[in-house]
């Protein structure tokens, strides 16, 4: 009899969850997984939007790869973009969060202060940061020139613009400090007394302490932010519209042109499924990695 209570219980407890799990599911479906089916069917036809569209079979895949002057270049620079400014995100929040951690006075109004960015509207920061970047009365090109050195057109050289628009990236980072400063706190003081006990320095605490406590966030900031940083588009909105040349001609931003310039929806679908695939492996990638370095509490990886 008391097996039978408990097995009532239970399948009481399973109805519970799959009841308050719907709302949830139907929203998935209707926001992501319905989108995503029509993006994929709409990619096998042409469509001018005003007209009804028309069946194209693989026509627009086989364009992208073949004819589109623009599509493994975008391909190419998102993926540097994201190199350089998931790289810089990662490093720089965790080292602000680590001093952010410290007892230090203001300590409060200095968090509010580097999280401030991440809250602000994106277009308004990076039409603040092109002042700051013109080429000969911006903010940095005044100090290099106080500095005897010859002025830099960050965001009109080819080779700069994107390196530029990741220091804003990383600029904008305040949601990871944010995220890496409860996970300090939530590292147990036991472990870093026992490495004192045992004679570890500063240096050797962070490598063999703080990292691997810190290991699960740093496997979340780092997915977060390579999701994100793939799907930039701001900057060459309010910038660099893809220049120059195609220098930051990004994905998104290439999708965006073919659908809301071009009005070729149906090829703007494309790229998008495609897009869709290339982040689905980078972060398959990083989940399968992740299997080697994140630790969790217990020693359970």
């Amino acid at each position: 009899m008391r097996k039978q209570g408990l097995s009532k219980a239970s399948v009481h407890e399973a109805r519970v969850a799959y009841l308050f799990l719907i709302p949830a599911f139907v929203g998935l479906s209707v926001l992501t997984y319905g989108p995503l089916a029509a993006v994929f069917s709409l990619s096998f036809f042409n469509w001018r939007g005003a007209l009804a569209p028309t069946f194209a079979g693989f026509v627009n895949y086989i364009r992208l790869f073949t004819e589109d002057p623009y599509f493994i270049d975008s391909i190419k620079v998102t993926s540097y973009f994201s190199l350089l400014s998931v790289s810089g995100c990662m490093v720089y929040s965790l080292a602000v969060a680590m001093l952010l951690n410290r007892k230090i006075p203001a300590r409060g109004f200095f968090r509010a202060v580097f999280y401030l960015p991440y809250v602000l509207p994106a277009v308004a920061v990076y039409i603040g940061w092109s002042w700051l970047y013109e080429s000969n009365f911006g903010l940095f090109n005044y100090i290099l020139s106080q500095l005897g050195i010859n002025k830099v057109r960050f965001i009109a050289d080819p080779k700069l613009v994107v390196p530029s628009l990741a220091v804003i990236a990383v600029w904008l980072s305040g949601n990871l400090i944010v995220i890496f400063l409860a996970g300090l706190q939530n590292v147990s003081r036991v472990y870093y007394e026992a490495a004192e006990i045992d004679g570890a320095n500063s240096w050797q605490k962070f490598c063999h302490v703080t990292i691997p406590g810190m290991t699960p966030i740093i496997f979340y900031n780092l997915l977060m932010s390579l999701i994100t940083n793939m799907q930039i588009v701001t900057p060459a909105l309010a910038l660099t519209s893809g220049g120059p040349g195609n220098s930051s001609m990004f994905i998104s931003y290439l999708m965006y042109r073919y659908a809301f310039v071009s009005s070729r929806l149906g090829y703007a679908s494309a790229i998008s499924f495609i897009f869709f695939i290339i982040v689905a492996v980078f972060t398959g990638i990083l989940f399968a990695t992740s299997k080697e370095w994140v630790f969790y509490e217990g020693g359970e990886k």
